[in-house]
């Protein structure tokens, strides 16, 4: 196929990161993005070049483009981490020279998705079944995979259980999944009611609303009869500081997510050492980097095939073209815990 010369893309306007302690709330796509014709990008030795289908609208790219994400932003480079197309093109080597023709789920370790193409390692590709739809693949590695490595997490623990706030979120989701398989029992942490009965009929086992009457008694009982060692927490604040709080020893707190940017304190220090208990961190792409080759290529395949049988599946709320993204991104992911919001050039 012929690959033009310039694309539509939403580039940022901003280099480096911001000081300013901004929540992913997104009021106006002005002050980050600028819809805009660029160059194609051409791939270097070991890349790919993807025509985009779809690309994934995640938490972590409105914090990106924001400047509070765990990587620098680049003025005028499209934005947006995550998404599925076709190999157009490839840069040289072997593993990307075996991709040319292939519909694939991406990863952009530098951003670049929310465009019309975009360039990708080929180690962070995964060539696709036909029977996994574009949605699914489209936000197959971000949510999926962390979903899947943190779920390997809880299984080497060796508890029967544990929490997680967030807990109606996309990735949530996947874990209750996971877990109702596997017959573990997940707790999960939500603020509706009307979030309960879903998230019990994909497995979880334990669905607690936070803003209810009686949620610390209610949490408290969960936790004594459960006995959870591991929290997976979105969240952080005083609402995950709580409930790892009353968690019993041995506990760890997993934060791979921040979306409450108030003060998150440890009511008692001393937990740690009497307790040993301990916070720690999760971020994928480090787990990328560090798992082994066969780890990835397995864990690539065990989630294309719960995508292709039915037992995951990606709630689409909304395909936004490239164009009409500053009209409608803000106000599509405002709603609450509809679906993922992806983008369409």
């Amino acid at each position: 196929m012929d690959i033009p010369a310039q694309m539509p893309a939403l580039v940022q306007n901003e280099s480096g990161y911001s000081q300013l302690d901004v929540g992913i709330e997104l009021d106006s796509l002005d002050p980050y993005v600028t819809l805009a014709s660029v160059p194609v990008p051409r791939p270097a030795a070991n890349q790919v070049l993807i025509r985009v289908a779809l690309a994934s609208v995640n938490p972590s790219d409105i914090s990106f483009i924001k400047g509070r994400y765990g990587q620098p932003r680049e003025a005028g480079r499209p934005a947006g981490f995550e998404g599925v197309g076709t190999v157009v093109a490839s840069g040289g080597g072997f593993m990307a020279g075996r991709l040319r023709g292939k519909r694939v789920a991406f990863v952009a370790r530098s951003a670049g998705s929310w465009a019309e193409y975009v360039v990708a390692g080929a180690t962070e590709c995964i060539p696709l079944r036909k029977d996994v739809r574009d949605e699914d693949g489209a936000a197959m590695i971000v949510n999926p995979l962390t979903a899947y490595a943190m779920f390997d997490l809880v299984r080497r623990e060796g508890a029967k259980a544990f929490v997680m706030t967030a807990g109606a979120s996309q990735l949530c989701k996947l874990l209750a999944g996971l877990a109702r398989d596997e017959g573990l029992v997940a707790i999960s942490i939500v603020r509706r009611d009307e979030q309960i009965e879903p998230l019990k009929a994909l497995g979880a086992t334990h669905v607690l609303n936070s803003a209810a009457p009686g949620f610390v008694a209610q949490l408290r009982d969960v936790l004594a009869r459960e006995k959870p060692r591991i929290l997976l927490d979105a969240v952080t604040g005083a609402q995950a500081a709580d409930i790892f709080h009353e968690m019993g020893s041995g506990a760890r707190w997993v934060v791979y997510g921040r979306l409450d940017t108030g003060p998150t304190v440890i009511r008692e220090p001393g937990q740690m050492i009497f307790l040993g208990k301990r916070v720690e961190g999760f971020w994928l792409a480090s787990w990328l980097r560090r798992a082994p080759l066969l780890a990835r290529i397995n864990a690539a395949r065990a989630v294309q095939k719960r995508f292709a049988s039915g037992r995951w599946s990606t709630d689409v709320a909304a395909i936004i073209p490239l164009a009409e993204a500053h009209a409608r991104l803000p106000a599509a992911l405002s709603g609450a815990n509809a679906g993922k919001v992806m983008l369409a050039p």
